[in-house]
């Protein structure tokens, strides 16, 4: 790999171990951890979760943009040069943390644990029916790796599954539905909804009356895509109503909410602070230095997105 200089741009802290794992696999780059860029005209590569705004003129030389996360909708687009290749998080530890979350949360909510809480509270010793795992209807909205992989975990444990997407995908042990004329029948058997899909304009709102008037009556959600993508006072209405039962959400819109919010102490709500993935620090360095060689070598990046779909 030639001579360049990477530039770290997000936690300090996840820097540093960054920097220890450039030192050990890829000595030749001079990796820098923002504010200290050294010469500008050197950086080739940034990694960051939020670029600075004046990205093109302060970083002439800059070939390639990684996003610190799994995500690229903070970016904002317009502001990139039309032909700097962006690239998103794809690492184990990503992938392995939300299979943690959304199996957890699927198994609570099928075991009735949102309701034995509420029992606990009311003192109430009362044993509720406990239905087989394949008698519990789970659908996906994404089928990235991120989906595919609580797919399997899910599969794995019994759960009749299905997944929709854009795109045609062929899943192991899934019913695979694509495309909005058979997002109906993909709602219409699912009793736990899992949201994984990536934020883009065609999304944000995605999770709305509509929506949830679709899917059987006392279905549940578990919210882990982004926050624009629900509209909250269609939530709290079909939670009201009795159509959704229970909500598990991981991502909200501001994060984090205002005190005053109402899923904050909402009784069918369970609510966490984005924590469902989180890159590791070790391993996300291994995969960019994986992916700096490949660019390197002119092969194509892992996570490269397609700007025209926004993921």
């Amino acid at each position: 790999m030639s001579a360049a200089t990477f530039l770290y741009k997000s936690d300090p802290a996840r820097g540093r171990q960054w920097a220890e794992v450039f030192r050990r696999r890829a000595p030749e780059i001079d990796f820098r951890i923002w504010p200290d860029i050294g010469d500008p005209a050197q950086v080739r590569f940034l990694a960051a979760w939020e670029p600075p705004p004046d990205i093109a003129a302060r970083f002439p030389a800059l070939e390639v943009l990684f996003s610190s996360g799994a995500g690229v909708d903070q970016f904002d687009f317009t502001i990139l040069p039309p032909a700097l290749p962006v690239v998103r998080m794809v690492e184990p530890g990503i992938v392995r943390g939300m299979v943690e979350y959304v199996t957890h949360a699927v198994l609570d909510l099928h075991r009735d644990m949102p309701a034995y809480r509420r029992q606990q509270q009311e003192g109430l010793w009362q044993p509720l029916t406990v239905r087989p795992a394949g008698e519990r209807r789970v659908g996906v909205l994404g089928l990235g790796s991120l989906g595919q992989a609580v797919l399997a975990q899910l599969v794995g444990l019994g759960f009749d599954c299905a997944g929709w997407s854009r795109s045609q995908h062929h899943v192991d042990g899934v019913q695979c539905h694509a495309g909005s004329e058979a997002l109906q029948d993909f709602l219409a058997r699912t009793d736990v909804l899992v949201c994984l899909l990536p934020l883009t304009d065609a999304t944000r709102g995605f999770l709305d009356a509509r929506l949830f008037s679709l899917l059987p009556r006392g279905a549940s959600l578990v919210h882990v895509g982004r926050g624009p993508q629900l509209v909250e006072a269609d939530l709290l209405a079909a939670l009201a109503s009795g159509q959704l039962a229970e909500a598990v959400l991981d991502v909200t819109d501001p994060e984090p909410l205002p005190q005053a919010h109402a899923f904050w102490r909402h009784p069918r709500i369970r609510l966490t602070p984005h924590i469902a993935s989180m890159t590791q620090p070790l391993s996300a360095a291994e995969v960019v230095i994986d992916n700096l060689q490949r660019f390197e070598r002119g092969e194509p990046m892992l996570g490269l997105v397609d700007r025209a779909r926004g993921y």
